[in-house]
């Protein structure tokens, strides 16, 4: 089905019938991925979701262009989230010796996220994989196991009673 229609089952989950609909081509690849550090002077929410990308499971298949891509997702997502510029004003001063001046200043806001802008991105972080359910269209299962604690090991001098001589 690609990536339309409803989101496929996990693999446990499935009778065994379904496999998938083209067959797999495999590319060698030589050596570690540079990652590309995160602009600080970014939003904290397009910093938040970028810096998250790099601890997920879907981030073990990314790929120079793939970090590229998250990038300028976040650049842009954080270029539409700080205060834009929406005009300018005008002020208007009467000098010491009775001349007028004009001052012009430019206005920043903060406006609100476009619905066009906002599927646009959320187009681009599925193509990244970064939901559950992007992540199954893509044949990418994360099974996440909680992190035990090791058992505690006593030594047998702690059992033996303090009070016995």
């Amino acid at each position: 089905m690609g990536s339309r229609g409803p989101i496929p089952k996990r693999e446990a989950e499935r009778m065994g019938h379904s496999k998938p609909e083209t067959p797999l081509d495999k590319v060698d690849a030589v050596g570690p991925v540079a990652i590309p550090k995160a602009n600080a002077k970014w939003h904290p929410v397009a910093k938040h979701i970028y810096e998250s990308l790099q601890p997920s499971g879907q981030a073990k298949f990314y790929e120079p262009s793939d970090w590229s891509t998250a990038y300028l997702l976040a650049e842009s997502l954080s270029r539409d989230l700080n205060p834009q510029f929406v005009g300018l004003s005008e002020k208007n001063s009467v000098m010491k010796d009775g001349t007028r001046t004009t001052e012009t200043k430019p206005v920043m806001q903060r406006l609100p996220l476009k619905g066009a802008s906002l599927a646009a991105y959320l187009k681009g972080f599925a193509a990244l994989g970064v939901t559950e359910g992007d992540r199954r269209r893509m044949g990418i299962e994360i099974d996440r196991r909680k992190v035990e604690k090791p058992a505690v090991v006593r030594k047998l001098a702690d059992y033996r009673d303090p009070f016995a001589g």
